[in-house]
């Protein structure tokens, strides 16, 4: 005989469908257990930012990772977003490190810091080798009004070009190899600057030079430079063979310097934030950084994405730097406006 016990004596009941998918109370992690690994990568992602010098240089991975360094900050957001789904409470006060650390490595550069005030308006631009236009080109430089005018990537083929073009508003120029200056004022002492790595040959054109502009408050040194490219290679990781050891020269030349007021401009293939160049940020202040508003990305020139093209100082005051618009080549020129 079957035997059915009843709802009274509480034996061998099934439970109902609703109280079958009803979850116990008490289950599953509670906010602070949730989501270990969004918490773990906001931890990293902080980490990272605060210990970047840290970070091996093999294959230049270091330089990579300071070239791109503000970029790194997108990362905030989309953890906050997961974290926030995940409602994990624990993931949201680990974002904390790596909010508070990118703020202060780049908060400052958020506001505008510029002055309308200054003795000397100076431009640098990679004009591209490849530039078609580079009449427009430089018709655009000079339409900038700047006392001078760095150009890189000067070719034979376009050096008559921007010589034509920029006669009338330029009175005074000297190139050496692929890179020139362009003054309104005089200019005296031009020489070449040897930032070559050591596999140049004897008859690569020279990359960077320096020249005395005669100011009424001084000579000014100034060096036009465009260090050795970079390139992001599938086997050999961040190349950047001809660059640094140009960077390393240009840094003992600097030093070497006596001269009181100093402006090192160009195309520098790398971020400040790049260790690379720790011997010419040692002794030498940013324009963008001091007197500029926002980052001041300058390359590609359709998607800027890092600030390659440098306006240094020592012994002047930055009171103004920012972008002008782009021109027929891959990078956007850079501006910055200096006092004494």
């Amino acid at each position: 005989m079957t035997r059915v016990d009843t709802a009274e004596t509480g034996q061998g009941s099934l439970p109902t469908d609703n109280e079958a998918t009803r979850p116990a109370s008490g289950s599953g992690p509670g906010p602070w257990r949730r989501g270990p690994v969004l918490t773990a990568c906001a931890l990293l992602l902080g980490l990272l930012l605060l210990l970047h010098r840290s970070v091996t240089n093999w294959a230049g991975l270091g330089s990579l990772v300071e070239t791109f360094l503000p970029w790194f900050g997108l990362f905030v957001p989309v953890l906050l977003a997961g974290a926030l789904w995940r409602r994990s409470a624990s993931a949201v006060i680990a974002l904390l490190l790596p909010a508070i650390v990118w703020v202060g490595l780049f908060g400052g550069l958020l506001h505008d810091k510029s002055h309308r005030s200054g003795d000397l308006t100076i431009v640098s631009h990679n004009v591209n080798a490849d530039n078609r236009d580079p009449a427009g080109t430089a018709r655009d430089l000079a339409a900038s009004g700047a006392d001078l005018l760095a150009l890189e990537e000067l070719t034979d083929q376009a050096m008559g070009t921007y010589e034509n073009e920029l006669a009338t508003a330029y009175p005074y120029h000297s190139v050496e190899g692929t890179v020139g200056l362009w003054s309104k004022l005089p200019l005296s002492g031009t020489q070449p600057v040897d930032v070559q790595s050591g596999t140049a040959g004897p008859l690569d054109p020279y990359r960077a030079l320096r020249t005395t502009v005669t100011t009424a408050k001084g000579p000014l040194a100034v060096y036009v430079v465009h260090l050795g490219s970079v390139r992001v290679m599938p086997r050999g990781g961040f190349w950047t063979e001809t660059r640094n050891p140009g960077a390393t020269k240009l840094a003992g030349d600097v030093a070497a310097d006596r001269s009181e007021r100093v402006l090192v401009v160009g195309d520098f293939n790398g971020a400040m934030d790049d260790r690379a160049f720790d011997g010419l940020t040692a002794q030498l202040r940013s324009a963008q950084d001091v007197a500029g508003d926002g980052f001041g990305f300058s390359w590609p020139a359709t998607f800027p994405m890092v600030r390659i093209d440098q306006i240094l100082v020592r012994g002047v005051e930055p009171r103004s730097a920012w972008l002008l618009p782009a021109t027929g080549s891959d990078h956007r020129p850079v501006a910055a406006r200096i006092s004494w």
